[in-house]
């Protein structure tokens, strides 16, 4: 299977192999790589899947799509990346909020939020990748992050040979908890740095980056060359793909549903890679009928899918779901190639850079609003469903679960759709603690991350995560703060040998 960039320009090659297009991870014309086609799911396949445990399944379905990687080393690099030992109990365990209504818990990982699943396997994809290219330099990972992605990063990439890592946040755009797991992670090839501006302004900036040739020449010299950890990199998407496949064979074991029987999906998302993964195991034949957009206050995403018009020219709403704090929603640039293709692509991309808003002909949308609906949640309606979701179901959500909990009971009431739920619920409640005892009325000692989660826990009757206790006792190492017209330079000085 071969790559190509979503924009196809003349300025990027023609076709890469799975391997080029996960180190270099964005494709020279600033495009996003995509598979030449979508692999078919036969009913043999998912009968096998249903028999493997999580490791088993993510190396079946990624040699599918990474066919230039040995099966054996995909089996074993799964092994390790999904292992008891870093996640507890199981990868991605189902549990039921209510009838029809279930919660895909991707947090169990060693940093307590879903990237954890993609960036357990990432940094062995990459390594691979470097091999596999014979490449002599080192992979230097630049990350803009609104919160979770960067500590997940940051965690699967330290000390991993011939690569550096810098991870780029805003600087009041992201929890109390997500900074502490940012600015105290260890390992000898990392560096954390804040930017002055939201999540959009870093995002930005590392682009910017990755298509400035002179860097890159600057970075070639040095002895090393950018990539991303975000999910503007294939190997970082195709990994999330995995868990929808995942549940959709565990909801039939454990007798929630019937084999081919169709289910609606809902994601809380900013940069709509997570739903966009769902949406390629659809097209892989995964029996998922409606996909549920659900959004914070920051719902340029809800408005898209039920206007057709994309503007990232509005008023930016910091969240008590941060990781959704996004107004330029980069991923879905993937579902504009595979709907309109390369050259539609390339001029809604140009015109979303010169005036920060495009319109999809009326035709792209209508094929769009036969798959994916999109709700949003404010501040308000958010708060409450913590409060109403952990008092009548004895379910605890964090703020971006709730999103979804919440977007998906909106389409429910709306559609009366009898078709079970499944909603990928993105982050542990600990890491939000402060939002989740406000909204659930227990008290705290004082804004310490320490006392909050305490207070969470006895109020609860529910245990800390051990990474984000473990957090509390680690020390500062990372304190800059930088404008985004530093991040290059930034990005030039650290190269670690």
């Amino acid at each position: 299977m071969n790559y190509r960039s979503t924009r196809d320009s003349a300025k990027s090659p023609a076709v890469v192999s799975s391997a080029e297009a996960i180190k270099t991870g964005l494709a020279p014309d600033g495009g996003l790589y995509m598979p030449d086609h979508i692999p078919r799911l036969s009913s043999e396949d998912v009968l096998a899947l249903r028999k493997m445990n999580y490791a088993e399944r993510a190396a079946y379905v990624l040699s599918m799509f990474l066919t230039d990687y040995d099966k054996k080393d995909l089996e074993a690099d799964c092994r390790e990346a999904y292992s008891e030992e870093r996640f507890p109990g199981g990868a991605a365990p189902i549990s039921t909020i209510d009838k029809k209504l279930c919660s895909l818990e991707l947090w169990h990982g060693p940093t307590c939020a879903f990237k954890d699943m993609a960036l357990q396997i990432m940094p062995r994809l990459l390594s691979r990748a470097l091999k596999t290219t014979e490449e002599k330099r080192r992979a230097h990972i630049l990350v803009a992050t609104s919160g979770d992605t960067g500590k997940a990063a940051l965690e699967g990439y330290k000390d991993v040979d011939g690569v550096d890592i810098s991870v780029f946040y805003p600087v009041d755009g992201v929890s109390r908890m997500q900074k502490m797991q940012m600015t105290t992670q260890e390992g000898e090839n990392v560096n954390v740095c804040a930017v002055r501006g939201n999540f959009d302004d870093a995002q930005n900036g590392v682009k910017a980056i990755f298509s400035d040739k002179s860097l890159a020449e600057k970075a070639d010299e040095a002895g090393f060359f950018f990539s991303s950890a975000n999910s503007i990199n294939w190997g970082r998407l195709a990994p999330q793909i995995v868990y929808y496949i995942s549940a959709y064979c565990d909801l039939v074991e454990n007798g929630e549903i019937t084999d081919g029987e169709r289910i609606n999906v809902c994601v809380p998302t900013g940069n709509f890679g997570n739903i966009f993964a769902a949406f390629i195991a659809k097209m892989m034949g995964l029996p998922l009928a409606r996909l549920i957009c659900a959004s914070n206050s920051n719902c340029v995403l809800t408005d898209f899918i039920r206007t057709g018009v994309y503007d990232r020219t509005r008023e930016f709403f910091k969240t008590m779901s941060p990781s959704m704090d996004i107004l330029i929603s980069s991923n879905l640039e993937r579902l504009l190639y595979i709907c309109g293709g390369s050259a539609l692509t390339a001029d809604l991309m140009n015109s979303l850079k010169e005036t920060g808003k495009y319109t999809l002909p009326e035709g792209i949308l209508s094929m769009i609003q036969r798959i994916f609906s999109g709700y949003y949640m404010s501040e308000e309606e958010t708060a409450a469903t913590i409060r109403d979701t952990y008092k009548n179901n004895g379910y605890l959500a964090d703020p971006h679960t709730a999103v979804g909990i919440g977007c998906a009971r909106k389409y429910r009431e709306e559609t009366a759709d009898p078709k079970l739920i499944l909603i990928a619920s993105t982050a542990s409640p600990y890491k939000f603690a402060a939002d989740v005892c406000a909204s659930i009325d227990i008290e705290t000692q004082s804004d310490e991350p320490r006392h909050i989660l305490a207070a969470l826990s006895n109020g609860t009757n529910t245990k800390i995560p051990k990474p984000l206790e473990r957090t509390l006792t680690m020390p500062v190492r990372f304190d800059r703060v930088v404008d985004p017209s530093e991040m290059s330079a930034e990005a030039l000085k650290v190269n670690r040998k």
